[in-house]
């Protein structure tokens, strides 16, 4: 069965809104404040689709994760506290809201995705990446980091109930090494 990653459309909303849901449960669950205040909201995930940032995880014929590619820089990492970003200066994309269905199993769907949504962004010509999460999000931290990004120090995010999350990034060189047997 193939997996792969598309570009959501509207008519995916409703499963997008709904794996959401079903995060925002796993991470309440787990004493983590992350989305308790009601964000993302369905508004922000249509819009997220209507720009082009939404992106869903496709396993047969069931969309078993979403995720945003932002291609804009944003406001919140323009200060970084407890540390710096390794490159400043550099354009970036940003990873939002990543979630992988809980009932897909133990396929390390997160990291294909996160690959696929590097992926993407590379092609675009982007080489410098991030997100941030909270600091009880541990899956989230260790997939990250378990993908080559590096914990650079604090940003801050609106969010009613702990706007203090951990700024991550990755930076891709593009220089390669052709290995030849």
């Amino acid at each position: 069965m193939a997996i792969y990653i598309r570009r959501a459309q509207t008519a995916d909303l409703p499963q997008i809104a709904m794996l959401i849901e079903d995060a925002k449960q796993v991470l309440r669950d787990q004493d983590n404040p992350q989305w308790q205040d009601g964000h993302p909201e369905v508004k922000t995930m249509r819009n997220d689709i209507d720009r082009g940032y939404s992106w869903v995880l496709v396993n047969g014929n069931q969309i078993v994760g979403t995720a945003v590619l932002q291609l804009l820089a944003e406001k919140n990492y323009d200060e970084i506290t407890d540390g710096q970003w390794a490159a400043p200066d550099e354009p970036y994309a940003i990873i939002h809201r990543l979630t992988i269905d809980q009932n897909a199993g133990d396929q390390h769907l997160g990291s294909l995705f996160l690959s696929n949504l590097l992926t993407v962004g590379y092609l675009q010509g982007v080489r410098n990446f991030r997100y941030d999460t909270h600091a009880k999000n541990i899956p989230m931290q260790k997939l990250g980091e378990g993908m080559g990004f590096v914990k650079r120090g604090t940003v801050y995010i609106k969010d009613d109930t702990d706007p203090e999350h951990l700024g991550y990034e990755l930076r891709l060189d593009g220089d390669c090494t052709v290995v030849s047997n």
